[in-house]
């Protein structure tokens, strides 16, 4: 049987900024369907990754690829064409605060689609309500929303556009624990409901357990022999609880283990 091609692939990627490395030797395949979680320590390139695999940055060197495709050798124009295709959830919303909840979820539609009014605010119906919120609130401003519905209101504009790749960057951050259930579930929902392939960059170990297909774990490469990959653990989020690694284990129940001895060391 044929192995699946990688929806997204990273070979070997390297990104510096000056004489700074903070990725090194990075090699991760997102399969068609799957929800990769990718977790690790402040500072590790959770995020920078993600900008690598949309094409927001290009790496140092290495491949990133789409489809089984190398994105460098892809023309620009078709490339931000594709881009289209993905959906993106940013850490703090990032709703536009002069917009209205209608206008920030319809921002997609009215800069890449010839729809008309009436199907754009039927969409726009149909996501808000997809996460859980009526219609109801589209005249509101931001402001006048709390945290957990400015996350499901940045989740429908995400979803407008029909993404077949979604990117969740911390999620759940700044979020009580029953908004964070809320968003875990719908992320689940989400990739349940169509077909999506995900990335999820958390620190919450209930997002982990709740919606990984897989777990990667990134390892600052400050921390690594000059030849150990980044790429600490990739498995199941139950095996990443009963990982034999101590620096999975520490990271996954919450202990700080060796860094206290560090900042004992540097007294």
């Amino acid at each position: 049987m044929t192995a699946p091609v990688p929806k997204l692939a990273l070979r070997d990627v390297d990104r510096r900024f000056g004489s700074q490395s903070i990725l090194r030797g990075l090699s991760i395949d997102v399969f068609p369907g799957e929800t990769l979680v990718l977790i690790g320590e402040s500072g590790c390139g959770k995020s920078l990754t993600l900008k690598l695999i949309m094409d927001l940055l290009a790496p140092s060197s290495g491949v990133v690829a789409w489809d089984g495709e190398d994105v460098a050798t892809i023309p620009p124009r078709e490339r931000t064409r594709r881009r289209l295709r993905f959906g993106y959830l940013f850490q703090g919303a990032a709703l536009f605060d002069s917009l209205s909840v209608y206008e920030n979820v319809a921002f997609g539609l009215k800069q890449n689609t010839d729809l008309s009014p009436d199907r754009m605010q039927e969409i726009v119906a149909d996501r808000l309500h997809e996460v859980g919120l009526s219609d109801a609130i589209c005249d509101r401003k931001p402001a006048q929303l709390s945290g957990g519905q400015k996350k499901r209101v940045a989740l429908a504009r995400a979803l407008a556009l029909m993404p077949e790749v979604m990117f969740y960057d911390e999620p759940t951050t700044g979020l009580d624990p029953i908004m964070t259930d809320v968003i875990n579930e719908l992320i689940v929902q989400t990739s349940r409901s169509r077909p999506v392939t995900s990335i999820v960059v958390t620190h919450e170990m209930s997002t982990v357990r709740k919606v990984a297909d897989r777990v990667v774990m990134l390892y600052p490469t400050s921390r690594l022999d000059e030849h150990e990959s980044q790429v600490i653990f990739n498995g199941t989020a139950a095996e990443a609880f009963e990982s034999e690694d101590p620096r999975v284990l520490q990271f996954v129940l919450g202990q700080a283990g060796d860094r206290l001895r560090e900042l004992e060391a540097a007294r």
